[in-house]
């Protein structure tokens, strides 16, 4: 099994293979979410103090932050996949 990175900005990368979901954050159930994960000490926030325009998933119940769009973070998520497979 490889181990295919994603930069979420800023410098900061996670491990595709642990992405669930990537969502906005605007939601009621998200910002619950985001707040849950704060108070269980699984918060990462990757936004370097800017606003949080992605929410990133993980397999393990950690939130990662991102000042980045889910839409480009997708994108950069597929560009691995396909890299993968060649």
């Amino acid at each position: 099994m490889d181990i295919q990175l994603i930069n979420i900005g800023f410098g900061n990368i996670v491990s595709a293979n642990r992405i669930i979901a990537i969502v906005s954050p605007e939601s009621a159930p998200i910002k619950r979410l985001i707040t849950e994960a704060r108070e269980r000490g699984q918060l990462v926030d990757a936004t370097y103090g800017r606003r949080t325009r992605g929410v990133i998933i993980t397999d393990s119940s950690h939130i990662v932050l991102s000042a980045i769009q889910p839409e480009t973070v997708a994108h950069r998520f597929v560009g691995v996949k396909e890299s993968s497979n060649n």
